[in-house]
């Protein structure tokens, strides 16, 4: 009867252990390239305040590198927040359909989250 009541729980605990690897991974390479971004950044403002011109145009292919990284973590941020919408959806649908006992018959039992 408790394994009843408890179906499902080992699938679900694999399905979030996986989005959190995910997660984890996806925060490692965004923090990376935010390292990275501190660093053109330093490197820009020191060719800026040279005032050379070979080092004000090596500043171009910096921003540009900038921009890509930008536009990089604004998109692993989307594809983490897309994920962790559908993994609430489908959390939600788990928990509002109910399972099924071994006998084929409904097992409605409500969860209620607090807060």
């Amino acid at each position: 009867m408790e394994g009843d009541v408890f179906s499902g729980f080992g699938e679900r605990y694999q399905m979030d252990g996986k989005l959190l690897q995910n997660f984890q991974k996806s925060f490692v390479q965004v923090q990376d390239i935010l390292d990275q971004n501190r660093l053109l950044i330093n490197e820009i403002n020191q060719n800026h305040e040279s005032k050379q011109a070979d080092h004000l145009g090596r500043n171009v292919g910096l921003i540009r590198e900038l921009n890509n990284n930008i536009r990089t973590v604004a998109s692993l941020y989307g594809d983490l927040s897309h994920s962790f919408a559908r993994s609430i959806d489908a959390s939600s649908e788990g928990e509002s359909t109910g399972t099924l006992k071994s006998d084929g018959k409904a097992n409605n039992q409500k969860r209620f989250r607090s807060g």
